[in-house]
């Protein structure tokens, strides 16, 4: 059986078939896992242990060497992507009913999706567009996977008075306490990062299937419609205003619009915001459901709608199959030389 094949053909189908596997086996069978010992450890009780083995694998990935390399296009997208996302789900908060949402969403869901962005797919968008500085500036990317950025709205939110409680310090750096161990390990020997990085493709179906023991159907139906409107608010509201700040600073803008996406690793964070918050566990189950429908929306969407936006440029004259900047670099050098 090619059961990793067919996973890696699905959108986010390592965490996405889990996570949903487990919900409909909670909703129909709840005490068929719960057995007690090792099984119920692993398949019900595991998911706080193992995301946070999962986040300081993915802080080991974290390379402060290469992050100056594109520092200045790097920080551009990580702060534009943070600054969409957070405003939307502050947005969100102001306008939630008594439920705690907003059109059937959970603002901290939109905060999870909006502020990350799924690194393989800019990648790979990048890889074909844009040249060595665009995808060196994945280096500092990195550092908005796992649930940091979040905390760091939530707890702004906080002092607005539109979230109920703070994070304490002690909330932070019990949270961030593996990604930094991570870091640490994954800088001081970069064998330690190459051994670590296996682990944080490895765990995302073992803590999927874990949340989605604590899901109810019922939920994942409701989270799953609206998560697919989050994915579309995700694409069209981070793609494109990251799309025209990079045209602002006459940098490539596909590289911009690459971020609108989001990330395997978000679905991992409304539980971990939970963990260190109980004022917003009501709604983590909901909100990992429609952070796992944003992440499978934003793959599908994500590359139609750059194809969309590089038929455009062309339309106008741009070429962008080649190295966008370079040639622009070139066509200079060109003239110069001409002249």
């Amino acid at each position: 059986m090619q059961i990793k094949a067919t996973l890696d053909r699905i959108p986010g189908g390592m965490m996405v078939v889990p996570l949903l596997l487990a919900a409909i086996l909670n909703t129909f069978a709840p005490d068929l896992l719960r057995i007690g010992n090792f099984t119920e450890a692993l398949f019900v009780d595991g998911a706080s242990t193992l995301i946070a083995l999962f986040l300081l694998c993915t802080g080991a990935q974290i390379n402060f060497r290469n992050v100056g390399v594109s520092l200045g296009k790097g920080a551009t997208l990580l702060t534009t992507k943070w600054i969409v996302g957070a405003a939307f789900g502050l947005l969100a908060y102001a306008l939630a009913g008594d439920n705690g949402l907003w059109l059937g969403l959970a603002p901290i869901a939109i905060v999870a999706a909006m502020t990350n962005s799924n690194g393989g797919l800019f990648i790979a968008i990048v890889g074909q567009y844009g040249n060595k500085t665009d995808r060196a500036a994945y280096s500092l990317l990195a550092l908005n996977d796992g649930p940091f950025f979040t905390m760091v709205a939530l707890s702004i939110f906080g002092a607005m008075g539109f979230v109920d409680g703070m994070f304490s310090l002690q909330s932070f750096i019990a949270v961030l306490l593996p990604i930094v161990v991570g870091m640490v390990l994954g800088n001081l020997d970069p064998n330690m990062r190459d051994f670590l990085d296996k682990g944080s493709s490895m765990l995302i179906p073992f803590f999927a299937f874990a949340l989605g023991m604590g899901i109810d159907f019922g939920k994942i139906i409701e989270g799953g419609l609206s998560g697919i409107v989050l994915g579309l608010l995700t694409v069209f509201l981070t793609g494109t205003v990251s799309y025209f700040v990079f045209k602002a600073f006459k940098w490539n803008p596909i590289v911009g619009a690459a971020e609108g996406s989001t990330a395997g690793n978000a679905v991992a964070t409304p539980a971990a915001i939970a963990a260190a918050n109980a004022s917003f566990a009501s709604v983590a189950d909901l909100a990992t459901v429609q952070v796992a429908a944003s992440v499978v929306t934003t793959a599908i969407l994500l590359p139609l709608y750059i194809a969309f936006l590089v038929k455009r440029l062309e339309k106008k004259g741009v070429n962008l199959p080649g190295d966008y900047e370079e040639k622009e670099t070139s066509s200079k050098e060109a003239s110069i030389s001409a002249s």
